[in-house]
């Protein structure tokens, strides 16, 4: 069996800490995350990514069935919870999880490494267009925290992280996109060309 820290994951941590609320069934969970707004940090677009991922804490001992029930109007529903070694597992996660940074590898960097490809003006269009997509995306989710009860902040920490990112990447994209509407910042092939033959020269 493999170790319950090689198979962690954001998803798995979610179901974990709901299952730590209480015992429920995978329905009950996916409202939760909609709910709550978890999936903005947990990958539920794929519609079975929650039966899969209960799946794998079930094999891995991390989660238990707690009580299968039946109802001649609705499927059958399997009602889960956490075990000991998934409170372990939940703990020890999170604590990797906060302590030390993972290597990920999100779309944006690579598609920066890659922008030479583009046109500068291919290039400000997209990323203006990128500014407007997060002005509206940071006002929807400064909407929805406002809307929340008075919360303590223990339990919104997460929606304010996420808020603190996109406003530091939607800063730094209006850095640049002023940078290519002066002409600061801009480059063609011959220029390209050159300095691939200067670093080859070097």
């Amino acid at each position: 069996m493999a170790r319950s820290s090689d198979r962690r994951s954001p998803l798995a941590l979610v179901l974990l800490s709901l299952l730590a609320e209480e015992p429920m069934h995978p329905y009950r969970m996916q409202q939760m995350i909609k709910e709550r707004g978890k999936d903005k940090i947990a990958n539920v677009a794929a519609r079975n990514s929650v039966y899969q991922t209960i799946d794998r804490l079930l094999r891995t001992s991390l989660i238990a069935v707690r009580e299968t029930s039946r109802d001649e109007r609705r499927p059958e529903r399997t009602v889960y919870e956490i075990t000991e070694a998934g409170w372990d597992a939940l703990r020890s996660w999170t604590r990797g999880m906060l302590g030390a940074p993972a290597r990920e590898f999100p779309e944006f960097p690579a598609a920066l490494a890659s922008l030479m490809v583009l046109a500068p003006e291919d290039v400000l269009a997209e990323l203006t267009q990128r500014a407007a997509a997060l002005e509206a995306e940071i006002a929807t989710q400064e909407a929805e925290v406002a809307s929340v009860p008075d919360l303590p902040r223990l339990f919104t920490l997460d929606d304010e992280y996420l808020l603190a990112v996109r406003r530091a990447e939607l800063r730094w994209i209006d850095g640049v996109v002023a940078a290519l509407r002066s002409g600061e910042l801009t480059w063609s092939e011959e220029w390209i060309r050159a300095i691939a033959e200067k670093l080859e020269g070097g």
